[in-house]
């Protein structure tokens, strides 16, 4: 039994090295906005192009930073889910 529980938690450390090392990019307004998210889901850059941006408009600036943080979130709780729900099946965790 401890073999087992030592190689799960080995495993959960790989993954968690292995999300870690993961970035997501997620753009929006064509372009304009760029997010970097990390697999632990944290924010790892944000890139703007000036040439794609009417900094005039910035209600439009702030809306497409936001769909960029939202959808790179996701993406990246999607795949954090996808990397770590192998590992979680033998824990009897409830809604696993």
């Amino acid at each position: 039994m401890a073999f087992d529980q030592m190689k799960m938690l080995n495993d959960l450390r790989k993954a968690q090295s292995k999300l870690k090392k993961q970035i997501i990019e997620v753009e929006a307004g064509d372009g304009a906005v760029i997010v970097r998210v990390t697999g632990e889901l944290k924010i790892d850059d944000v890139i703007l192009n000036p040439e794609l941006i009417d900094f005039d408009d910035i209600d439009e600036l702030q809306h497409w930073i936001k769909i960029a943080v939202r959808d790179g979130l996701a993406k990246a709780q999607e795949i954090a889910a996808d990397t770590m729900k192998p590992l979680m099946g033998g824990m009897n965790l409830p809604g696993m």
